[in-house]
């Protein structure tokens, strides 16, 4: 049955229905598929394009026995209830499997994957209770001590540099299970899309090489500006913990690039598309969500290749008036080089992702410069 090509118009269900689960409604509708969507928030972006909205929690059973008659269902988030998507995969195809989407949703059991798959991580440490900060501890100090689960955006992070720092962060998150992870002599951070239907059926996105302002990724510039050899490096370790959790599906690989020689570091993974990954809606030949659609219904992952270098810029809602006025669009509206992504969320937050845009370019270098400027033409006076 899993062998069997899912076409359309066949219903498709994807759990969670914020801007990730738009992109991909977008795409499977484009391609012809029918939509269902779970998410209990009324107004979530998804459900504009979606053929239905389940508006109801997560763990609804009656909503999920709703999502089970969708030929395939995937996931927008890491943090939906695991339990869900299993409950889901015996009744109709899932994926990523919700166990791959367990592993990624817990650090400790995240970086104790990676270091399966032969890969290095930051030098770490489980803290799940008082008792696990000792003298051991210091080695890793300075440091940064994340909550395992539920943290993003830079959220659930604090740096400490002594063991009396390391103490007081424990107690500031609740005394949650936590990991400690050593400082590294960081000198860019990239991330590595691959698309994973079989061992036989790979592919990966060129790496986007990431620059992050107050914890949240601000800029993806593709290509990444590093070596080819590090850049081919980074493709094969993504496809190599792709392989280890035998993943179907998108996933996103975070690495750190280390020190002079630009050692590669893994950080951490997302099992579905990612923020990082949306410039291929416009630079590749095939974008992360059509991929996710073409997985899902056991398709193989299309093209990868990029078409242009090119600058994805987010835009948060930092940028919009206090009044919740809109933000200068012309500018970026005028560049015929330009590509504006709005997300449909209905109020502007600081620090919530209410778009993004794409900026091509002939190279890198440019496309970012370009980037920079439009962007800070959308911010109010």
């Amino acid at each position: 049955m899993q062998n069997i090509p899912i076409l359309p118009p066949a219903n498709l269900g994807i759990l969670g229905g914020g801007q990730l689960g738009r992109m991909f409604a977008v795409a499977a509708k484009t391609m012809g598929y029918r939509v269902t969507v779970l998410d209990p928030d009324p107004n979530a972006p998804t459900a504009e394009f979606a053929d239905r909205h389940l508006c109801a929690p997560f763990d609804d059973q009656t909503a999920l026995d709703e999502l089970a008659k969708c030929a395939a269902v995937t996931t927008e988030f890491e943090n939906v209830n695991a339990d869900a998507m299993r409950f889901l995969a015996q009744h109709t195809r899932v994926s990523p499997s919700g166990d791959c989407v367990a592993v990624a949703q817990n650090r400790i059991q995240e970086k104790a994957w990676i270091q399966k798959a032969g890969l290095q991580t930051a030098p770490y440490q489980a803290v799940c209770k008082p008792e696990d900060i000792s003298d051991a501890s210091a080695e890793l100090l300075p440091g940064i001590l994340k909550t395992a689960t539920l943290g993003y955006d830079g959220k659930g992070q604090i740096r400490v540099k002594t063991l009396a720092e390391l103490q007081t962060a424990f107690a500031e998150h609740g005394g949650v299970d936590c990991v400690l992870e050593k400082m590294v002599d960081l000198r860019g951070e990239i991330s590595v899309v691959v698309c994973r239907l079989n061992s036989e059926n790979v592919q990966t996105f060129d790496p986007a090489e990431n620059i992050h302002e107050n914890g949240i990724l601000a800029y993806s510039i593709v290509p990444a500006r590093l070596s080819a050899d590090i850049q081919q490096q980074a493709r094969q370790m993504a496809r190599r913990l792709a392989d280890e959790l035998d993943y179907v599906g998108v996933l996103a690989v975070e690495m750190f690039v280390v020190g002079d020689t630009h050692e590669l570091v893994v950080n951490e993974i997302a099992p579905r598309p990612h923020n990082s990954g949306h410039h291929t809606i416009d630079a590749c030949a095939a974008s992360q969500f059509q991929q996710q659609v073409r997985i899902m219904c056991g398709l193989s992952p299309a093209d990868t290749r990029l078409l242009s270098a090119c600058c994805m810029a987010n835009i948060l809602g930092d940028v919009w008036g206090g009044d919740g006025s809109e933000p200068d669009w012309l500018p970026l509206q005028s560049d015929t080089a330009s590509f504006l992504h709005l997300y449909g969320k209905k109020a502007a937050r600081k620090g919530r992702k209410m778009g993004h845009f794409v900026t091509l370019a002939d190279d890198a270098d440019t496309a970012f410069g370009k980037a920079q400027k439009l962007h800070k033409s959308l911010k109010k006076a």
